[in-house]
């Protein structure tokens, strides 16, 4: 059993012993810490905050004691029930609420759960929020409501609804070229709340025939949830058998987006974001984000359109950040999560197929057509276990100054910038691992810059 305490939710299995995983007492404690942190920061007697899970089979019970713990805590509980990330982002301000609970582990798979906790914007909550609330959880600093002031709930199931029109009456979604275009499309949901969402969505932009794969919401997962190439090989078979234009893959909480090609290949995560900012650059100049992580190639794009790009650290509340900090126009991460602050600060696959269905249907070419006009970089991802008494803060150091003449960024891990690639390291905050990303224009030269930084920390050990 397991249980992750981060600054941005509270992640676990669900079973066990507390503290084990994401047990109830655990579900208890960690949700009165947050509304305390909320209570204690708004100066209204009566504060709201929205609720709404994925398709997890854990997801019924957990939602039952979130808001009967919020309710125990004197606060007003919006249920959206089965809702996308991005949706109860998006309802989060709609309602004037203090903040936001979204219950889902993104990726992980059925035995996972998770309390992701939202501000009154509808954004994540800071490094400095998310420490407060953890120190309230483990000194069980919290006051319950007396009778007269527990709190009420109140269902709404609209807010899909509303979240696909917004999205809609955004000035560059065309829904008439998009129904032009009598695109044939292939979705495969895992069996979650994009099994749904993503239907509605494309109906709603005039697409007709939609192939359904894997969209009953019982969050019974059908392959591993991550949209990763290797758990992609059903749609691509379904998108050629069908002579599909293309196929959407969403995680269960519909934030990322991963695309395939009508040929069955696979348009690549990275490259999500780089088409959606490509579409996006050529009709509203300015400055795009992405995490350190992520693609060279929107880089390139960015400063093709005259824009300037910007990197920040790993984690979606980092990139948003330096989006509103650099008025960034669009953003997100390489794992397929396009930002696109017209609608709202958070990483949104349901805004991403809408704006990519409109530069597919603008363009006239083929999904694999699109794809290939970018640049092309292979990332390779790599690890080293280190034991416990080696000081990882002090070989990232090192590394730095082995590679001083090159840029470096050391704003999370240190990130070295060499005139055909990069390679970025991480510490690990749970365990003596370094995680070593690197990204060239081919697999031999990748996998060439991230062994030469592995023997440079061999060396040094």
């Amino acid at each position: 059993m397991t249980l992750i305490k981060s600054i941005s939710g509270i992640r676990g299995t669900i079973g066990g012993s507390p503290g084990e995983g994401l047990s109830p007492l655990d579900t208890v404690k960690f949700v009165s810490a947050y509304g305390q942190w909320l209570k204690e920061r708004s100066k209204a007697e009566k504060i709201k905050v929205v609720v709404g899970r994925d398709a997890r089979i854990s997801g019924e019970m957990l939602n039952q004691i979130v808001i009967g713990t919020l309710m125990g805590m004197g606060i007003d509980v919006i249920d959206i029930g089965l809702a996308t990330t991005p949706t109860v982002e998006i309802a989060v301000p709609n309602e004037n609420a203090r903040g936001g609970m979204i219950l889902t582990a993104s990726h992980n798979p059925k035995q996972w759960n998770a309390l992701k906790l939202l501000n009154e914007k509808g954004e994540f909550i800071s490094a400095e929020d998310g420490t407060k609330i953890l120190r309230l959880a483990e000194q069980e600093s919290f006051i319950y409501s007396g009778v007269d002031v527990l709190g009420a709930v109140i269902k709404r199931d609209d807010y899909l609804d509303i979240h696909i029109k917004q999205i809609i009456d955004l000035p560059l979604v065309d829904i008439n070229a998009i129904k032009e275009a009598n695109f044939k499309i292939v979705v495969d949901a895992v069996n979650s709340v994009g099994g749904f969402a993503i239907p509605d969505l494309l109906k709603a932009l005039g697409v007709n025939e939609v192939i359904e794969l894997y969209c009953e919401p019982t969050g019974i997962f059908p392959h591993n949830p991550e949209p990763l190439p290797e758990h992609l090989t059903e749609i691509s078979k379904v998108v050629k058998e069908n002579n599909a234009h293309l196929g959407f893959v969403v995680d269960p909480d519909v934030d990322r987006l991963a695309i395939i090609n009508e040929d069955g290949s696979m348009f690549g995560e990275e490259y999500t974001l780089v088409a959606v900012a490509d579409y996006v650059l050529q009709h509203k100049k300015g400055n795009t984000v992405s995490n350190l992580s992520s693609t060279r190639a929107l880089k390139d794009i960015t400063l093709n359109h005259n824009g300037e790009y910007f990197a920040s650290a790993v984690g979606e509340v980092n990139v948003v950040e330096i989006m509103k900090e650099k008025n960034a126009v669009i953003g997100g991460e390489g794992n397929g999560g396009v930002i696109y602050p017209d609608l709202h600060y958070g990483r949104d696959a349901l805004v991403g197929i809408a704006l990519f269905l409109t530069h597919l249907a603008k363009t006239g070419k083929k999904c694999s057509d699109i794809r290939n006009q970018y640049p092309e970089y292979i990332i390779a991802k790599k690890k080293m276990q280190l034991t416990s008494e080696i000081d990882v803060d002090k070989i990232l150091i090192s590394i730095k100054d082995k590679f001083k003449d090159q840029q470096i960024i050391d704003i999370d891990g240190v990130k070295i910038e060499f005139e055909q690639g990069w390679v970025h390291l991480r510490k690990s905050n749970t365990e003596p691992i370094i995680r070593i990303y690197a990204e060239s224009k081919s697999l031999e030269s990748t996998n060439e810059l991230a062994d030469q930084i592995i023997s440079e920390i061999k060396t040094l050990i």
